[in-house]
């Protein structure tokens, strides 16, 4: 049995959208794509080859599918973990509106059942199903419990505006931190598993 695990780039703000390139997603007028670049070092790129190297299979929102599949074939190499899982696992999309999806081997999940699909796909695996980035597939699987483990990348930089991982009326969720590290370039990386339902109190009592 495999579990889920979603692996985001956050900056101290929480904003998630377009950490790769100005041309990512300048969806709402976003000006600020690849604010990542500043800040990518070998800390964070041992870190991304440890995560993909336990995929099982992977699991996207539309849009980074479709980034992902503009991208990864182009740059193809079997002896680097993150090209070569990404071109040859299984991908499933949870989409209503992709049509001919030519980046495979690729399955598209829709309607009424996905959450009973993406768990049933989960269950078939040895490894992790794996979520990278897909903001609005990654609230919608953290609102339905569906998540794991939640690798969470900090960088450095705050930004003031964009889209962003948790976002207000998400589901009050404590976790346990699994693991962390910081890169030299100063990122922080955590890795943390939910253990239920937020708690409250009073501090003292």
């Amino acid at each position: 049995m495999g579990k889920l695990t979603l692996t985001t780039f956050v900056t101290l703000d929480g904003v998630m959208q377009a950490p790769g390139g100005p041309e990512e997603d300048p969806s709402g007028g976003f000006e600020y794509g690849g604010w990542v670049a500043p800040f990518a070092d070998e800390g964070m790129g041992e870190f991304i080859t440890e995560v993909f190297g336990r995929a099982g299979a992977f699991l996207f929102g539309r849009k980074t599918y479709e980034i992902f599949a503009s991208y990864w074939p182009k740059h193809d190499d079997p002896a680097d973990p993150v090209p070569a899982k990404l071109n040859r696992l299984p991908k499933y999309v949870a989409s209503t509106t992709l049509g001919e999806p030519s980046w495979g081997p690729v399955t598209v999940l829709d309607g009424e059942h996905l959450q009973s699909e993406i768990v049933r796909v989960k269950d078939t695996l040895d490894g992790e199903f794996q979520v990278h980035g897909s903001g609005q597939l990654a609230q919608w699987l953290l609102a339905r419990d569906l998540v794991d483990e939640v690798n969470l990348l900090v960088f450095p930089v705050v930004l003031g505006a964009g889209r962003r991982l948790f976002p207000t009326g998400g589901l009050p969720t404590a976790y346990q931190l699994a693991s962390s590290r910081t890169t030299p370039a100063g990122t922080a990386i955590h890795t943390y598993r939910p253990t239920g339902r937020a708690a409250f109190g009073t501090i003292g009592d």
